[in-house]
């Protein structure tokens, strides 16, 4: 017959060892959630990113690339801010965006617009009537598109320790119809 005693010892014995097992997990699971929280967080600094290029790109497509007064300046501040006037103490929408990395590229406007995912031109791009969705078809116009890009923009992890400040994010671009 078990003592009294032999059955506390065994209990005890197996608390320790539910901590050892929950220790052993605990690190897995650690990492597990930090990386599902990185993963979130880079998904929603694109999102952002992508949104802002959108906005931007939506208000240039109502102004005539050759208006004196074409608001270069202040779309790129609505990528960056949200607003159209570049606030003076004002904080990004996404952490180490600046007004230098949002470039525009249009038909008045064509520098550091070369990359491969660039259009090929951005005035007089030729439309075509395909006689409802049949192959071919004959020009019917042309028309002016914008484009607002983010070039270089380094991704900001929740956690510096993770040093993931190297990773770049591709150009985050919109391509949009611009009045003509």
């Amino acid at each position: 017959m078990k003592t009294r005693n032999h059955y506390r010892r065994t209990r005890k014995q197996e608390r320790g060892a539910a901590l050892v097992e929950f220790a052993i997990v605990l690190v897995p699971l650690i990492v597990l959630v930090m990386g599902v929280a990185e993963f979130g967080h880079a998904i929603w600094q694109y999102e952002a990113l992508t949104k802002g290029t959108r906005d931007a790109a939506r208000y240039l497509s109502a102004y005539l690339p050759t208006d004196p007064a074409y608001p270069t300046a202040a779309a790129q501040c609505l990528v960056v801010y949200g607003s159209t006037s570049c606030p003076t103490q004002g904080t990004a929408l996404v952490s180490g965006l600046t007004t230098s990395m949002v470039i525009i590229c249009d038909a008045g406007n064509s520098s550091g617009c070369t990359d491969s995912t660039d259009p090929a031109a951005f005035s007089n791009v030729p439309t075509y009537d395909t006689d409802n969705g049949a192959s071919g078809g004959t020009q019917s116009g042309s028309i002016n598109i914008v484009e607002v890009k983010i070039k270089g923009f380094p991704y900001s992890p929740i956690e510096p320790f993770l040093n993931f400040s190297t990773f770049n994010f591709g150009n985050i671009f919109t391509v949009m119809r611009q009045v003509s």
